[in-house]
């Protein structure tokens, strides 16, 4: 797109930014020159905002609209601060919270838009969009106000993308995929151990591992360059077992909420100088200390992982080691923690301990009302613990414990056998709780209160003590959030891609190879999920290519198709996010945009038959195909009339033909067979059924070409119980049917015949040329084809 048009105008676009605290971002774009509006949703892994950046590069903006600070989402700055930051040449606008409201951004989207909102897919994907709905009513009251102009109805062109440097993969595509969350099977007193992608994959250590994890899964990559560096570091990990055993082990060391901490750091509170806020000011001066103790803990651990990466080999790790392990700033903040910080200070979680850490955090003798405040606080603790010693042997309690928690501090936890009838009236609070009684006494209580209190003032004189040392670590703070960073990243591809590889059986998972436009090949792929519970599953191909970007799948119900459908897209996910995949050989030309349409039931809130909702998933595909999908659909057309449903499924197919996108089409309507024959880019597949004595024997095998199994419709219809009588009937209806469409068939192919030869040497050099054999073997293939053609074998 031009940045100047021949007015010199710069940019024509306005953008509105919005995010959640799930660390989604909302992007609504609007082009005033050519009447459009761009809709983005995506989730933002980076806490420098690398994906909202890129969207804001590529539209570049006259104006920003965005809602005021309230809230960022954990260790991130805000997309306002954002704006402030990086664009500050940019005009940005504030407006109030109320106008980024989604319900009348989906209202407004479907009165502008000039296609059909169902198409949009906004009758089903509204929940998912909020975020960019909001925005766009934003972003339209803010342009039609400023430029003075109202929208005319049906005018705007409206798009959906996630972001740029990400796949695509929609919602209910999430749900038919099982990426995050398995689609539960009720079977009656099973115990279902079938789990989603994202649980097999899940044995993260650092919160924000698991967030990148759940991001790479719904947003798998697109660039070539970056998932070849996920692969290469990988194939090290696996092959030099001291190095990922070593990381494994240097991860360990960092606490689960590394990430967040690091993060905490960026923001600079604002003073508060107000008595009225003391008691939420204790609270965040103890948040405070337990941050810089964490981070102390962190930068403890950082030598450890420099020792295991000094070696390594491979571009991300010894890039990590440069930037991360060679920088002497993370020893400087180190060293400036030492001087105020107590050595022996550690980060834990058991609360009391915890709470005593804080409060000894500073060295003793930097302040003396600190001194003063610990002081108190340890004759407190002392005199509860005495207290319950006293009431041990004052009301013969030998196993009265003391524990302590957050909320209430100390209490009493007698065991229910001890309690002999009633508590002494001293114990007040009773309350039972599994087999133990918890109380407390008006002493204690008392104690209590002084002990907390002592606790707060801790808090606060540590505050003081650690402003200096505060200002020191953030004016380095950017090292911090590059920290954090990467430790996600590796406790991603350490602790979850390559733990799951080698708990596999060897050279099971292979790693994939990638192309912007060669075919799509998997040899032998299997279910990654689905084989961990079926010991014996039996392995399938897929090829498809330029020449051949269609396969239609057949055969009959339980024959195989979902899983096989489900276990392509799976397998692709898993190479674009940098994962060695379940095959024995793939390679993946990038896909940038995954959809599927798979088994659907009523939609009783937008009041739709499952048919509808098929017709409206259906639409959304057409709407935003592009050259680079991958389309999956299972069954097209079953949820109406059979003659209209396989006009349907048939033009769905026409359609689909025509474009570069690659399609895997499972159907049991043996008529679509037909199409192999007209055009000679769809190739069918049949999964393979053995008929013995009336009984189908599943092979779950894939084959070549359609392949005609008699009646299974009415075998499994006799499996399930139906009257013999009633299938009888049926039986002698049938095959007056079958028979007349067989004739036709016949004749179709054979008047096809020497155009499908044709295209076939085509196909297979347009394979050659994408092949990286040596020039022996081309030359050998090449007259191979030569001969096959010649004799029609091909």
């Amino acid at each position: 797109m031009e940045d100047l048009d021949d007015t010199g105008e710069k940019s024509s676009f306005v953008v509105g930014l919005i995010q959640n605290r799930a660390k989604e971002v909302g992007v609504a774009a609007i082009d005033l020159r050519s009447a459009s509006l761009h809709l983005s949703q995506y989730i933002e892994t980076s806490s420098s905002y690398q994906n909202t950046k890129t969207m804001l590069q590529f539209y570049d903006p006259m104006a920003i609209i965005v809602p005021p600070i309230k809230f960022a989402p954990d260790g991130m700055v805000g997309v306002s601060e954002l704006v402030d930051k990086f664009y500050s040449s940019t005009r940005k606008v504030i407006m109030a919270r109320s106008c980024f409201d989604d319900t009348r951004g989906a209202v407004l989207v479907k009165n502008l838009a000039a296609k059909e909102p169902s198409a949009l897919g906004l009758d089903t994907y509204y929940k998912q969009y909020y975020l960019c709905l909001a925005a766009a009513a934003a972003t339209v009251k803010w342009t039609e106000a400023e430029k003075g102009v109202i929208i005319t109805n049906h005018s705007l062109l409206v798009t959906f993308n996630g972001s740029f440097d990400h796949m695509n993969i929609d919602a209910t595509s999430v749900q038919n995929l099982e990426i995050i969350e398995p689609i539960q099977s009720t079977l009656c007193g099973t115990n279902s151990k079938k789990r989603s992608l994202f649980q097999m994959l899940k044995a993260t250590r650092i919160v924000g591992g698991t967030r990148l994890l759940r991001a790479n899964l719904l947003q798998p990559l697109k660039d070539i360059e970056t998932i070849n560096a996920r692969l290469d570091c990988l194939d090290e990990l696996m092959s030099n077992e001291q190095l990922f055993f070593g990381l494994s082990q240097a991860l360990r060391k960092f606490p689960k909420e590394t990430d967040r901490v690091l993060c905490h750091f960026c923001f600079k509170p604002k003073r508060v100088t107000n008595g009225v806020l003391a008691i939420d000011n204790a609270r965040k001066s103890q948040i405070l200390i337990s941050s810089i103790i964490l981070l102390k803990t962190v930068l403890d651990a950082l030598p450890l992982l420099t020792k295991v990466l000094k070696d390594a080999k491979c571009f991300m790790l010894t890039n990590i080691y440069k930037s991360v392990c060679e920088n002497d700033k993370y020893a400087s903040i180190r060293k400036r923690i030492g001087e105020v910080i107590d050595e022996d200070v550690l980060h834990t979680r058991v609360p009391f301990v915890a709470r005593t850490q804080q409060c000894f955090a500073v060295k003793a003798g930097i302040d003396g009302f600190l001194d003063i405040a610990r002081r108190s606080f340890c004759d407190t603790s002392e005199a509860i613990h005495n207290l319950a010693n006293k009431y041990r042997e004052d009301y013969k309690l030998p196993n009265l414990k003391i524990p302590f928690n957050n909320r209430q501090g100390f209490y009493f936890s007698i065991p229910q056998k001890d309690v002999h009838g009633k508590l002494p009236s001293k114990f007040i609070q009773v309350v039972k709780h599994g087999n133990n009684t918890h109380c407390s006494s008006l002493e204690l209580a008392s104690l209590n209160v002084r002990n907390k209190s002592a606790a707060k003032e801790c808090y606060t004189r540590t505050e003081l003590c650690l402003e200096g040392l505060m200002d020191a670590i953030r004016e380095d703070v950017s090292v911090l959030t590059l920290l954090a960073e990467v430790l996600c990243l590796l406790d991603m591809i350490v602790n979850s891609f390559a733990n799951t590889i080698s708990t596999k059986p060897v050279d099971r998972y292979t790693r994939p190879q990638f192309t912007y436009d060669g075919p799509l090949a998997i040899d032998n792929g299997r279910h990654p999920i689905l084989e961990s519970i079926h010991n014996e599953f039996i392995p399938n191909n897929i090829f498809l290519s330029e020449a051949s970007n269609m396969v239609i799948v057949m055969g009959p119900n339980m024959s195989g198709k979902s899983t096989y459908l489900q276990q392509v897209c799976l397998i692709i996910i898993l190479a674009q996010i940098g994962c060695y995949v379940p095959a024995c050989f793939a390679t993946v030309r990038i896909v940038d945009r995954i959809f599927t349409r798979m088994g659907t039931m009523d939609n009783l809130e937008s009041n739709s038959s499952t048919f509808m909702m098929e017709m409206k998933e259906t639409a959304f595909i057409m709407q935003n195909v592009s050259h680079r999908s991958l389309i999956v659909m299972d069954e097209l057309g079953r949820a109406t009339s059979s003659s209209d449903g396989l006009a349907i499924a048939w033009s769905c197919c026409e359609h689909l033909l025509s474009l570069k996108a690659y399609t895997i089409f499972a159907t049991h309507m043996e008529n679509l067979s037909e199409l192999a024959t007209i055009y000679p880019n769809v190739k069918i597949l049949h999964f393979h059924v053995d008929i013995k004595n009336n009984r189908m024997d599943f092979k779950f095998q894939l084959k070549d070409g359609p392949r005609h199994v008699p009646h299974y419709g009415l075998k499994l219809a006799g499996v399930a119980g139906l009257p013999s009588s009633v299938i009888e009937t049926a039986k002698s209806i049938t095959s007056k049917i079958t028979e007349k469409e067989v004739r036709r068939m016949k004749i179709n192919s054979f008047q096809y015949h020497d155009i499908q030869m044709v295209y076939r040497v085509a196909q297979r050099l347009i394979c050659l040329k994408y092949s990286n054999q040596d020039e022996d073997s081309i030359r050998e293939a090449l007259q191979g084809l030569k001969e096959g053609f010649l004799h029609g074998s091909l």
